[in-house]
């Protein structure tokens, strides 16, 4: 399928920031939701592509290591999420740990949950630490941050986590937003900070404009939707009505992704399981707009 995307006029950029843009979208990780059709969707991944499942409390994170399993099977990078929330306590969190050495996953992503407390762990710093009092298989750990703030939590709160995790974690990914300015001040203010982990920056992949609005509400992140609403030119459309992909919010982040001291290293898309249209985003801005 071809997808042909509507573009606004941008400022040319800079040779270092197309080289740091190409390098953060080739090397993309899709997030899939462990959905009934999960499996049958993600055979539109490219070829030993990182692949995140998430870990859904209606599905259980079973379901969320079966998915891992069958991916990694099929030659993928398979990245599970630990939900803090969904794990009922150390024997369970050790089964899981050898069911991911069983299965040579080699990275892991960990939230505290939506769930109600199930047992231990009462958020991701907590599950972190057990882990590495167990012993874990994983060399690469991802952990979660905020520009736009946490409906719940207070910013300096999510600031103190952070530090703290970073004995724990290798990577930050940020949560779904369309404001490039407030990504690129966040960072910088994290980095002043003295918050050094890596950056992935979270992207909404190929989906409806109604849809993402419904999950922005949801998971607070309104201000950023008001924004996205506000400044089309921001936004990369597809020539369907409604429909959004995040070439522009990219570009526009283009500075901050190729300066070494912001440290950005990926970029991790929602995929909403609508894994051929945004594996066919991704192969239309590297070829369209990076090849050049």
């Amino acid at each position: 399928m071809n997808w042909t995307f509507w573009k606004p006029k941008q400022p040319p950029m800079a040779e270092e920031q197309r080289a740091a843009l190409k390098r953060v979208v080739a090397d993309a990780l899709f997030e899939l939701i462990p959905l009934k059709t999960v499996l049958e969707k993600a055979e539109a991944l490219p070829p030993g592509s990182t692949a995140t499942v998430t870990a859904s409390p209606s599905h259980g994170i079973e379901a969320t290591m079966e998915v891992c399993e069958t991916l990694a099977a099929r030659g993928h990078d398979a990245v599970p999420h630990f939900s803090a929330h969904m794990i009922r306590d150390e024997g369970h969190l050790g089964e899981l740990l050898e069911r991911a050495r069983a299965a040579r996953l080699t990275r892991v992503f960990v939230v505290g949950g939506d769930a109600k407390d199930k047992g231990t762990f009462h958020d991701g710093l907590h599950l972190l630490r057990a882990m590495d009092e167990l012993g874990h298989p994983f060399r690469d750990i991802g952990v979660p941050c905020y520009p736009e703030g946490h409906v719940t939590i207070a910013d300096d709160v999510l600031l103190q986590a952070l530090k703290d995790k970073q004995r724990y974690a290798t990577s930050m990914t940020t949560q779904m937003g369309f404001n490039p300015g407030a990504v690129t001040a966040w960072l910088a203010r994290v980095r002043g900070a003295g918050v050094t982990l890596p950056l992935v920056l979270g992207v909404p992949g190929v989906a409806e404009l109604t849809k993402l609005m419904a999950i922005s509400a949801k998971i607070g992140i309104a201000d950023s939707a008001r924004y996205l609403k506000k400044n089309k030119s921001m936004v990369g459309h597809l020539m369907r009505a409604g429909s959004f992909g995040p070439d522009a919010f990219l570009e526009a982040l283009a500075p901050t992704i190729a300066d070494p001291a912001m440290d950005v290293r990926g970029v991790h898309i929602f995929t909403f399981n609508q894994v051929e249209q945004t594996a066919a985003w991704q192969r239309s801005m590297l070829d369209a707009e990076l090849a050049r």
